[in-house]
């Protein structure tokens, strides 16, 4: 069982990266919020996947520099 949720919670994350990619590679994180769990974004930051932009606007969330090379 245990698996069966860790696997679902990694589709979710490659999910949402697909999403950001769609997007142009950002993605204003206020239209995540009822799309993506909190822990699904913690997990992507962690990992170094995505960073976060401080637009002054608002905030995007963006595929990591370092991982798109």
């Amino acid at each position: 069982m245990a698996k069966e949720a860790n696997n679902d919670f990694e589709c979710r994350a490659n999910h949402l990266l697909r999403s950001i990619r769609l997007c142009g590679g950002c993605i204003p994180l206020d239209r995540l919020q009822f799309q993506f769990s909190d822990s699904v974004i913690q997990t992507l930051l962690d990992k170094e996947l995505v960073q976060v932009q401080n637009t002054g606007r608002g905030f995007l969330l963006e595929i990591a520099e370092d991982f798109n090379s």
